[in-house]
């Protein structure tokens, strides 16, 4: 994938949630290649490096909200329905996260001006 694709695939991801760009912890699994569930987990494990204003837990309200928009729940099926609520990372989050991963991943992942 070339570089202006992958801006352009970063750039689909940022949300304006609470009057900050974020991006979603399932769509920052599927960049990195890694499951959220395990994103999440590195994130508890260093939970002092990303204070409030790197990462917030979307309320019901903010998670049905996004839910219905972007049609994120498949229908039917046994597991198929998250049963917690997203975390969404800001700009200082994903360079958090992105100083964790790996140095292939690290240019990946990263909130770019031109994106929105």
């Amino acid at each position: 994938m070339t570089l202006p694709a992958i801006v352009e695939e970063v750039g689909r991801h940022i949300l304006f949630i609470r009057g900050c760009r974020v991006m979603l912890d399932s769509d920052l699994a599927k960049l990195y290649g890694v499951p959220t569930f395990r994103l999440n987990e590195q994130v508890k494990r260093n939970q002092r490096r990303f204070p409030e204003d790197f990462m917030l837990q979307l309320t019901h309200e903010e998670a049905e909200a996004l839910r219905s928009q972007f049609a994120m729940l498949k229908t039917g099926g046994r597991g198929q329905h998250s049963k917690y609520r997203p975390y969404v990372f800001t700009e200082q989050g994903v360079a958090m996260l992105s100083a964790e991963a790996g140095e292939a991943k690290r240019a990946i992942v990263r909130f770019d001006a031109h994106a929105l």
